[in-house]
């Protein structure tokens, strides 16, 4: 006991081996880095989104890669817009089953074994979009704003909101 102690009070404690940028884990990306947990576990499942006819934003990651925790909180700025019009459909790479065939309403149907890779179905089930990386909110709003047949950005409203877990900078006076 008192070497435990001792081991511990001369800095002894283990340090944080994750972060924003590295491969190594530290839990849910969309809690951790992208301020929403809500994402995870998704609502409906592809299946589901594309019988209920409604558009969906798929995005498939792993919790242990910089590409997708960077891009975490890209997908939280769209739910924001976008989440009470599409299903977003978050899938854990690892929880797509190995198999030969796949059909068209599951993910492995359209995986690619890189990550993180985003697909936007519209309303007709119709996949639209289909990237590999990190892939900016502006692409993804673009096609979004196709499938919703909303002004071109440089016509309308930016719909960016902050991060939940960003500084808020505008409360603190500019010198």
């Amino acid at each position: 006991m008192v070497t435990l102690l001792l081991w511990l009070g001369l800095g002894g404690q283990p340090a944080a081996l994750a972060g924003l940028n590295d491969d190594n884990y530290d839990g849910n990306i969309f809690a951790l880095y992208a301020g929403n947990g809500s994402l995870v576990p998704p609502r409906v499942n592809l299946e589901q989104s594309l019988k209920y006819g409604k558009p969906a934003l798929m995005v498939i990651y792993v919790d242990d890669s910089r590409d997708c925790k960077i891009f975490s909180s890209v997908i939280s700025q769209l739910q924001a817009p976008y989440g009470r019009v599409a299903n977003f459909i978050p899938v854990m790479a690892d929880s797509i089953p190995v198999k030969d065939t796949y059909e068209p309403t599951e993910p492995g149907y359209y995986f690619h074994n890189a990550v993180p890779q985003t697909l936007i179905f519209n309303a007709d089930g119709e996949l639209v979009f289909n990237e590999v990386g990190i892939v900016s909110y502006e692409a993804i709003d673009d096609v979004m704003r196709e499938v919703f047949d909303l002004l071109p950005r440089s016509e309308s409203v930016d719909l960016r909101r902050r991060p939940v877990n960003e500084v808020n900078t505008e409360l603190v006076p500019e010198s």
